[in-house]
């Protein structure tokens, strides 16, 4: 029986042992592709989908805040519904809102009395279900078909029912009783095109996704041609994303506005083939590799076995010869195994070369990211600087009247959410256009300076200065409890100033005006007149003196 040569085993086993590596490392990258590919793919759909969710939730939030402000308008809780004033106001908003199909008020038995466009007015939409919720608080309602204003506006170009999202929210007079309701109707258009531009700012990179609007009960709201369809539950312990029905699908809550009872959600989906495709195209590349390096390596592995087998060949046709008796038997004494060590030593000084230039470019590594964390130091520093001269007066040190004014308003917000009252005091230095007069413009910026220090040293570390304009300052009291009333503080600061010594200009003072904030302030400018006004009755009665809006005995009530 006829053997293999030593030459067809060598050849056979590394061509083989290639092959075999080659495509059980294919398989395997090709795994964690698919893997990594599926994993990325899903999250850069979650991104999309709480993009979208995030966008359509802010957008509803504004839209129901709209309608919510409008309703409060001095002109509505005067109790007259047919007041021409609260039209324009409707028709104001809805011509700086295209989204808005219709806008109306009816009274408490839903009869309408006014509506942009006159649509609708004198019909009763007492049934309507935006009416009857909003009786009772803000609404905002899941999409419908048009009813009473389908024969009343243009029809859509493609064919489709017109389908609006209600907005509704109480009018209330002066008493606080509910005379009647503000709706409003958006087009369902909006807030499509409102998910649909978030994904599209996706498309690029991730193509064929597709963005899908589901209520509370898991049925496809839009596209249209999806309308009714069940979408399977969202699994509660899934990484953002799931894979079904062929499709990598991500499922975002939209967050919708308080106190209303909608709930949506945001999928964001693209077919499987399309998200793995670029996996796949790896693994055939790498399954065709294998074969192309399995050839490359049997004619590498031939060449070698016929340079290694000629010494053991040529020792078995000696050895044959011998056996033979035939003469010419030759044993080489020497094995080539210099050249082995030549390849061994290139090998080593190989090494040891890529070891050195390793061992520089890490040098170089750490040298670079020294650099960067210094610059990223400087830039740190840089910003907190910026945001410093952003947000503080530049003569004072103070804050500027930008900052104030966002205090202001986050005080009024918070007062009107937990009813905790707030304090503002206006200081204007006395006589202060004799002082740059007279001792010029530098001295009174040194006056400036004093007075703002001797604010910050008369108040509490909750209170807030800022510079408001000029020779005037701001101080906010958060809490105006007893001992601190605000009279106590203002009185705190002008005595403060009236004894300390200003060596530039001798002697100054102030006049200082309290107000409080009230509940019926419909906008934190109320505030500011009030204290204005008690300012301006402070240098009306003699200057450096304190005129508050209350007394000491009803600061302390309402602390």
């Amino acid at each position: 029986m006829l053997k293999a040569s030593l030459r067809s085993h060598l050849t056979l086993w590394f061509a083989g042992l290639s092959l075999l590596t080659l495509l059980s490392v294919g398989f395997y990258v090709g795994d964690i592709a698919t893997e990594q590919m599926k994993r990325a793919s899903g999250n850069a759909l979650l991104s999309t989908a709480r993009s979208a969710a995030t966008l359509l939730g802010e957008q509803l939030r504004e839209r129901q805040l709209e309608v919510y402000l409008l309703s409060r308008a001095p002109h509505l809780e005067r109790g007259d519904l047919d007041n021409p004033a609260i039209l324009k106001s409707m028709q104001l908003r809805t011509e700086a809102r295209s989204e808005y199909a219709w806008m109306g008020v009816t009274d408490a038995q839903g009869r309408v009395h006014q509506a942009v466009n006159g649509l609708l007015v004198g019909q009763v939409v007492q049934q309507r279900t935006w009416f009857q919720a909003g009786l009772r608080g803000e609404y905002t309602g899941d999409p419908h078909e048009a009813v009473l204003l389908a024969k009343l506006l243009p029809g859509l170009p493609n064919g489709e029912p017109l389908r609006f999202i209600d907005f509704a929210a109480p009018i209330r007079n002066a008493d606080g009783q509910v005379i009647g309701v503000l709706g409003a109707h958006a087009h369902w258009s909006w807030v499509t095109h409102i998910v649909e531009s978030a994904a599209m700012s996706h498309k690029g990179a991730e193509p064929d996704i597709e963005a899908l609007i589901i209520d509370h009960d898991g049925k496809v709201l839009y596209p249209e041609a999806l309308v009714g369809q069940q979408m399977p539950a969202k699994d509660q312990k899934s990484p953002g994303w799931v894979v079904g029905n062929g499709y990598l699908t991500s499922e975002v809550t939209v967050p919708t506005p308080t106190g209303t009872a909608l709930s949506w959600s945001i999928a964001v989906r693209q077919p499987l083939d399309t998200a793995l495709q670029p996996a796949r195209l790896l693994f055939y590349k790498l399954l065709l590799l294998g074969v192309f390096a399995a050839v490359a390596f049997g004619l590498v592995a031939y060449y070698l076995a016929l340079y290694l087998s000629r010494p053991i060949e040529h020792l078995a046709r000696s050895a044959q010869k011998v056996q033979n008796n035939q003469p010419g038997a030759y044993f080489p004494l020497r094995h080539p195994v210099r050249e082995i060590a030549q390849l061994g030593q290139s090998i080593d000084a190989m090494t040891q070369s890529l070891l050195a230039k390793e061992r520089e470019l890490q040098e170089t590594n750490a040298s670079l990211e020294a650099t960067v964390a210094q610059r990223t130091a400087a830039l740190t520093l840089a910003n907190a600087e910026l945001l410093n001269l952003a947000t503080h007066d530049g003569l004072t040190g103070v804050y500027n009247r930008r900052r104030f004014d966002e205090k202001l308003t986050e005080y009024s917000l918070l007062f009107r959410r937990t009813g905790r009252p707030f304090a503002l005091l206006l200081i204007d230095a006395d006589h202060f256009k004799h002082i740059n007069d007279t001792h010029g413009h530098a001295a009174g910026d040194d006056v400036l300076q004093q007075l703002a220090q001797l604010i910050q040293i008369s108040i509490r570390s909750t209170d807030f200065v800022a510079r408001y304009g000029g020779e005037e300052f701001a101080v906010l009291l958060p809490e105006i409890a007893k001992p601190d009333t605000p009279d106590i503080v203002a009185e705190k600061i002008r005595s403060a100033i009236a004894a300390a010594t200003f060596p530039a200009v001798g002697p100054v003072t102030v006049s200082i005006g309290v107000g409080l904030a009230d509940p019926a302030d419909n906008a934190p400018t109320a505030l500011l007149k009030r204290a204005d006004q008690q300012l301006y009755q402070a240098k009306a009665a003699g200057r450096n003196r304190v005129a508050c809006q209350t007394s000491l005995t009803e600061v302390a009530g309402l602390g």
